[in-house]
């Protein structure tokens, strides 16, 4: 198989045409999640991607995992329904017991189990992540949890969610990253409400509230107090997969935006011709480019083992305007049939705009860079 995993794009590509525009339009216009279509990613093992053959899985490299979320977004589908399994499986991978390995990847491989809901942020605490207030006290064989957490997308249709708890309070931590646990939780359990919230987009978001939520000592990944070590080793891979999604998004818009533009035709000639309609393509394309090229490399210093953190940053901060300015140009190109549900234009523009905010905003990643690539004064 080459580096570009061409395979892995040819098959997934195929698996998406199964779910056109019209299965996505529907889905917009329900507001419902694409039960059907995440299932049949899962019965196609491709959820299972970066488990161990061990557990059930494929075993494959990050880089796959990007192929296939890449291409997820240009066949026009949308990878959000399920992309949460790809980026925070490294914790159980990296940090989990053997026990809770043995306990949980197998199902989570065979798509019995979906681990897509990840609990961290909160109302009061944003990119905040130190000041969250969420608790999770011990008592005996549990831990206690008692908290909001917000924008915690597809918990409604997860059976497990990756929770980062306080299980020290923040004036008696050893140091401000200390102190903060992470927990598996059974999203069945009682003590857990679930509200949705209502965004611009199709996004399965909601806000989670734990009361006296208990949950088995047995289930902390890792060691208590060093949980917020380990929701940051897991964001490089985070934000490389997300960057990954974009450019899918930005060759999606490119190429409806370059078969339009060469079928459309004014004043006897293809509007393609012009070059007011055909630059801002092509300079989208270039923009798309570039920052594919950043995030190739942000996958190979990751799989080499380097310090991927300031590719993986920039990769993503690039890719997702990248995929604006894509979005952009491809709307300009149909004009008022941008706006028309029925060319799903409008519904990617809508979705691939989520970027440039989350997991990350552009402000916080140009922080990132400025503080630990160019030694700037930390300005927050």
């Amino acid at each position: 198989m080459s580096a570009d995993h061409a395979e892995i794009r040819a098959e997934v590509a195929r698996l998406c045409q199964q779910f056109p525009g019209a299965y996505w339009r529907a889905k917009d216009r329900e507001r419902a999640y694409p039960t059907e279509f995440v299932a049949a990613l899962a019965q196609g093992g491709w959820l299972a991607a970066l488990i161990p053959e061990e557990f059930g899985g494929a075993g494959l490299p990050l880089s796959a995992a990007a192929a296939i979320l890449e291409e997820v977004q240009r066949q026009g589908c949308n990878g959000a329904a399920c992309h949460a399994q790809m980026y925070i499986m490294g914790t159980l991978l990296r940090h989990g017991s053997d026990e809770q390995k043995r306990r949980y990847l197998p199902r989570i491989a065979t798509g019995e189990l979906r681990l897509q809901a990840f609990g961290v942020t909160e109302p009061t605490s944003g990119t905040d992540t130190l000041a969250l207030k969420t608790t999770a006290r011990r008592e005996g064989d549990d831990y206690v949890v008692n908290g909001q957490k917000i924008w915690t997308s597809r918990a409604e249709h997860s059976d497990l969610m990756l929770l980062l708890a306080r299980t020290t309070p923040r004036e008696e931590a050893a140091s401000k990253t200390d102190g903060l646990s992470v927990l598996l939780v059974d999203m069945t359990s009682p003590g857990i409400t679930i509200r949705p919230i209502e965004t611009m987009m199709n996004h399965a978001t909601t806000e989670v509230f734990f009361d006296n939520l208990r949950v088995p000592a047995a289930n902390l990944v890792g060691e208590e107090g060093k949980g917020f070590r380990y929701i940051l080793s897991g964001m490089n891979a985070e934000r490389l997969l997300i960057a990954a999604e974009c450019i899918g998004d930005a060759k999606w818009f490119i190429d409806r935006a370059s078969d339009y533009a060469r079928e459309r035709v004014l004043f006897g000639r293809p509007i393609g011709q012009n070059q007011g309609v055909q630059f801002p393509i092509a300079r989208a394309y270039a923009q798309m480019r570039a920052a594919e090229l950043m995030v190739h490399e942000g996958l190979r210093r990751y799989e080499a083992g380097d310090n991927a953190g300031e590719e993986a940053n920039i990769a993503k901060m690039l890719a997702a305007e990248a995929s604006w300015a894509a979005g952009e140009a491809c709307i300009q190109t149909h004009g008022g049939f941008g706006f028309a549900a029925e060319y799903d234009v409008e519904r990617k523009f809508r979705e691939t705009r989520l970027y440039q905010v989350a997991p990350i905003s552009t402000n916080m990643i140009l922080s990132y860079v400025a503080e630990h690539v160019l030694n700037l004064p930390r300005s927050y």
